[in-house]
């Protein structure tokens, strides 16, 4: 059997994407922070766009997730005003897609956005306002692009009970579809907020949970069980519930991989189509992976397991969707056909209604992806 060539960059360009997984605060453009922090006075470590684009990512490329989470704090300095909220989410939606993602999760903690007076639900209507103003924009250049957000709760803090409510109150509304806790993950078990995570079973809203990058199976579980997670925020270290040889371990072709035997946890996760937010380029930054080669992803993606690719943080993995896949490509061998898939996988499980997911799929995932395949196929 012939082996498929490997994408090209243009080719995975043009592919249709969906990300569930992606940082408002983490994806901003270098030159909206330097034009945001001036007025402001906030400090910043470099003075030009390039030279501060570059800084976030050798910062980030630290091998620990709190340094890496310490990042965050010139993004969310320039993030404290409805202007500032509404201009972030914009440009977000815009440069999203540019790349080719026709579906989008924004996920962001209001909590962090109150020192400029913003209230919480003034903080959720900005960015709210700025997700429709991107897609409008998108809309206008003649491309179509759908942009949603998860609330977010910080798992270190102690409000999340006030966010799942706020949450709650705008289900449906400024384009909220879902919840989120982030935040430094070992020692804070989504049980700490099981609260807030009843509360939202109870009034109907999807969960997604940050578990499995910093910590191991039991956050996961803990995740399932007290946080009613319907997705997992990463999850890459499910695969530590999956027993085998070393040698096993490493194979990814589907017929090598009978020496595995799949833990409880792992396989309720695969056997109920729970889906994994990975994000490659991210977990080499944290040491959850050692390399993208080596990322647990092709794994799970080859037993079965509801396998997504997201970007997490764009600027500081100094990263995209296409990069994330051209890197998949390149280093683990994926093929269109693997993209096709997880991008399938990623729509079927976004946060919105069945029937928006249907159009979505039908509309904008296979008809896009046809494309590209009948353009390789013309060659």
């Amino acid at each position: 059997m012939t082996t498929p060539p490997v994408p090209t960059v243009d080719e995975i360009r043009l592919l249709p994407k969906v990300v569930l997984h992606d940082h408002l605060d983490g994806g901003l453009r270098p030159q909206t922070i330097l034009e945001l922090a001036e007025p402001i006075g906030h400090q910043l470590p470099a003075n030009d766009a390039e030279s501060l684009g570059r800084w976030f990512v050798d910062a980030a490329d630290s091998g620990s997730l709190v340094k890496y989470l310490e990042t965050f704090d010139h993004t969310i300095a320039v993030m404290q005003t409805a202007e500032s909220l509404e201009r972030v989410a914009r440009e977000a939606v815009i440069d999203l897609a540019a790349d080719g993602v026709v579906y989008a999760e924004q996920r962001w903690a209001p909590e962090q956005h109150l020192r400029g007076g913003l209230s919480l639900q003034e903080a959720v209507e900005a960015v709210g306002r700025g997700l429709a103003q991107g897609e409008q924009t998108v809309r206008d250049a003649g491309g179509e692009i759908i942009a949603r957000q998860l609330v977010t709760a910080m798992r270190h803090a102690d409000r999340s009970q006030e966010i799942a409510a706020l949450t709650l109150a705008n289900k449906g509304k400024h384009g909220v579809v879902g919840f989120d806790i982030a935040g430094a993950e070992k020692g804070f078990l989504p049980s700490l907020h099981s609260a807030a995570f009843d509360m939202l079973n109870k009034g109907l809203v999807p969960a997604t949970v940050h578990a499995g990058e910093a910590d191991g199976v039991a956050s996961i579980e803990d995740a399932l069980t007290a946080g009613h997670a319907v997705r997992l925020g990463h999850g890459a270290r499910i695969v530590e519930d999956i027993q085998g040889t070393e040698e096993a371990m490493r194979k990814r072709g589907k017929a090598d991989l009978s020496e595995l035997v799949v833990g409880p946890v792992a396989a309720w996760v695969r056997d109920r189509r729970i889906a994994l937010e990975l994000c490659p380029s991210s977990n080499v930054q944290t040491a959850t992976a050692v390399s993208v080669r080596e990322h647990p992803i092709s794994l799970l993606k080859n037993l079965g397991f509801a396998v997504t690719v997201n970007t997490d943080n764009r600027l500081m993995s100094g990263t995209s969707m296409t990069r994330e896949m051209h890197l998949l490509a390149t280093e683990a061998d994926w093929i269109l056909d693997d993209f096709l898939a997880v991008t399938l996988t990623a729509a079927w499980n976004a946060f919105i209604g069945f029937d928006e997911r249907q159009e979505l799929v039908e509309k904008l995932v296979l008809p896009r992806a046809t494309v590209v395949r009948e353009e390789r196929k013309s060659l």
